[in-house]
């Protein structure tokens, strides 16, 4: 193996130009050139390819958002389409490719790995929703990200007494919205793998302001609803005046925090190993602080077990 390849697609989480820079420089280390893919799959059927050295990758680690670029690409689930791709990479003489990204990203690497190309998939996702691993770059990011801006609406939030409603990232998966509303003291957390009873929730702000509260902070993970429709809702039944933030996309910039740039290093770093050792079809995890790896079939099939016992945790301290 002389030369792989590299992409990073779907959405941009923070910490995915460290996983670059680790798997260029250490592919470099072992003599091994790297070929960079500009905007995903999207990018490689229009050949949007080029050579990288180690300054490709100077002063990058600190940098949210990925260098490579992103995109998404609902082509490249057409056979046609995957079958043009290792063409393409035939032609400049790569036979290994190295995938950044989410769910979606790495169904398009099991896809190549099925057609002969050797395939390794690094976890990049604020949403932590691949369910083989115990993190995503990104996440711990995101969490921080959220954390920060809830602490600034509870200073307006207890100024004017209010119900703060709180909408994070998490379509499918909740731990976004479980673990910052933990690390902000929410009063309220909603989720998909719970939902939740309007008429519990006012009660358990009526409840509250009964019993002294100056405020009421309520994180919505998006998949449950929409954080606007829920503020009016609120303000109706409790007559308590209720905001609504939508953080957005803000959670998904910004420099990557430690845990997540280290993270992302040894991400990179055991993916060229595996394809040093001769492996395929694989995904990088991490698994009680110990990178992993395994069979991507496996790592996609793989169910999502929900952490009660932390929702329980968040239950009680919400008291």
């Amino acid at each position: 193996m002389k030369r792989i390849a590299l992409l990073t697609s779907g959405g941009d989480a923070p910490g995915m130009n460290a996983a670059v820079r680790a798997v260029v420089r250490v592919a470099l280390y072992n003599g091994i050139e790297v070929m960079g893919i500009r905007r995903g799959y999207a990018g490689l059927l229009e050949k949007d390819i080029f050579m990288m050295d180690r300054s490709s990758v100077s002063d990058i680690i600190q940098r949210g958002g990925t260098v490579l670029r992103t995109a998404r690409c609902d082509d490249f689930k057409k056979l046609e389409c995957q079958k043009k791709a290792v063409d393409i990479l035939d032609d400049y003489g790569i036979h290994s490719l190295i995938v950044i990204g989410g769910d979606g990203s790495f169904r398009g690497a099991q896809d190549l790995a099925k057609l002969g190309v050797s395939t390794i998939g690094i976890p990049g996702t604020i949403d932590n929703d691949l369910a083989y691993t115990d993190r995503t770059i990104g996440f711990d990011t995101a969490l921080n990200t959220v954390h920060e801006a809830v602490n600034k609406l509870r200073d307006t939030s207890t100024s004017h007494g209010r119900v703060s409603i709180i909408e994070v990232m998490g379509r499918n998966c909740g731990d976004i919205a479980l673990y910052s509303g933990i690390a902000c003291g929410a009063e309220s957390i909603i989720i998909p793998e719970k939902g939740y009873d309007k008429d519990e929730l006012i009660e358990n702000i009526l409840t509250g302001k009964r019993k002294g509260k100056l405020h009421n902070i309520i994180v919505l993970a998006e998949g449950v609803g929409g954080a606007y429709e829920l503020a009016e809702y609120v303000e109706n039944k409790t007559g308590l005046e209720a905001r609504a933030t939508v953080l957005g996309h803000i959670q998904r910039g910004g420099s990557p925090t430690v845990p997540d740039i280290i993270l992302a290093s040894r991400f990179g770093a055991r993916a060229v190993e595996l394809l040093i050792e001769g492996k395929s079809s694989r995904v990088v995890g991490v698994h009680e602080n110990k990178i992993i790896d395994l069979d991507i079939d496996d790592a996609l099939a793989k169910e999502r077990v929900f952490d009660s016992e932390l929702y329980h945790l968040a239950e009680v301290l919400s008291l």
